[in-house]
């Protein structure tokens, strides 16, 4: 277990304000935020080598925020890697070692176990400048490993890489942390790496954690419309609530949305692209509750879905299966609606601080 307890680091007019943070043992947490956030400050402080205002680093028990970085027992992979250019491949990755003061048969003998654990043992004679961009960040990953450290801490550890091989390291990045049962910190600002590797995840913005929890909590739960942007929401109504009792109506622009839960003045609605359903309007049809008419404006194949933007008086986007969209394209001519699942649509309200008027349980 990691944890930062009432973390502020300042610098300049930015700040970490006060984090607090618990990873479980063997977890992979995900650290995910904008450019500028304080992800990487984040890290830094974590292992040390940025010194703190306020707060403490604990790993375990152990309160280690006046240990110097060596002495935390904590792996780190900087986003460029680091890797010192005048040694070897296998000099690099037992450098760790050599500095605690193992000798050569243990260097080596460890060094052969971690390359065979990553398959890179073919680059131990190679210097790094003839490495590529995945070879480096095995490389990188396997001198922080060798310690055997409590805790790992990757910063942004496949940004500079092409898409094929991102994924590569992705998975064996996620495949040597469960091997290990290593609890893990990674930095990212890409919602599709973190989704494939992290355990739960928390979205640092302007210093500060705004949300923590599973990416299921975060992309369909989140707290303000502005983590429901970050989280590619994509349809994010501002409205009116009025209720009924167990059920509120929420007057938007060109439209009126109905949603389970009891909600009263201002509000925001988000709707994930991937539930909203989009079907031919059977001839006498009329417009039930959630349904929308809606034609089909642009669209961007992106291999796994189709993302269309749905031209109506309640502009949508939508993300549809490629043969979905096939077969509404085939049909472009006749009407269309777009239909909302009520157990699908979440709703923000204004103020967070006032008490919510509210039945329902997220």
């Amino acid at each position: 277990m990691i944890g930062a307890e009432g973390l502020t680091c300042r610098l300049g007019e930015f700040a970490l304000r006060a984090v607090d943070l618990t990873v479980d043992a063997a977890e992979h947490f995900v650290i995910l935020g904008p450019p500028g956030s304080g992800k990487t400050v984040l890290l830094e402080c974590l292992c040390g080598l940025r010194r703190i205002d306020a707060g403490r680093v604990l790993i375990g028990e152990e309160d280690v925020t006046a240990l110097e970085p060596r002495r935390r027992a904590m792996g780190y992979v900087p986003q460029d890697y680091a890797i010192l250019p005048h040694l070897s491949v296998e000099e690099n990755i037992g450098f760790g070692l050599r500095v605690r003061g193992a000798d050569r048969a243990e260097r080596t003998r460890k060094v052969a176990a971690m390359t065979d654990m990553l398959k890179i043992g073919r680059l131990l004679g190679r210097r790094p400048q003839g490495l590529s961009g995945g070879e480096k960040q095995r490389v990188a990953l396997a001198r922080a490993l060798i310690l055997s450290p409590r805790v790992l801490l990757l910063d942004e550890p496949v940004s500079a890489l092409d898409e094929a091989t991102r994924q590569e390291i992705c998975s064996e990045i996620s495949r040597i942390q469960k091997r290990l049962g290593l609890t893990t910190l990674h930095v990212s600002h890409n919602l599709e790496e973190a989704l494939s590797v992290a355990d739960r995840a928390g979205i640092l913005m302007n210093g500060e954690f705004k949300q923590i929890g599973t990416l299921d909590d975060l992309l369909r739960r989140p707290r303000t419309a502005d983590l429901a942007r970050f989280m590619r929401c994509g349809n994010i109504f501002d409205g009116q609530a009025e209720s009924d009792g167990s059920r509120s109506a929420i007057n938007v622009d060109s439209g009126r949305i109905i949603v389970n839960g009891t909600y009263r003045g201002a509000v925001s609605v988000v709707v994930r692209p991937e539930n909203i359903v989009v079907e031919e309007r059977r001839a006498e049809q009329s417009l039930g509750e959630n349904h929308f008419p809606v034609g089909l404006g642009r669209a961007s194949d992106l291999c796994n879905y189709v993302r269309v933007d749905l031209d109506g008086p309640l502009a949508m986007v939508a993300h549809l299966s490629p043969a979905a969209y096939g077969a509404l394209v085939r049909r472009a001519r006749r009407e269309l609606i777009a239909r909302l699942d009520c157990e699908q649509i979440h709703v923000i309200e204004e103020s967070r601080d006032s008490p919510p008027h509210r039945s329902r349980a997220d």
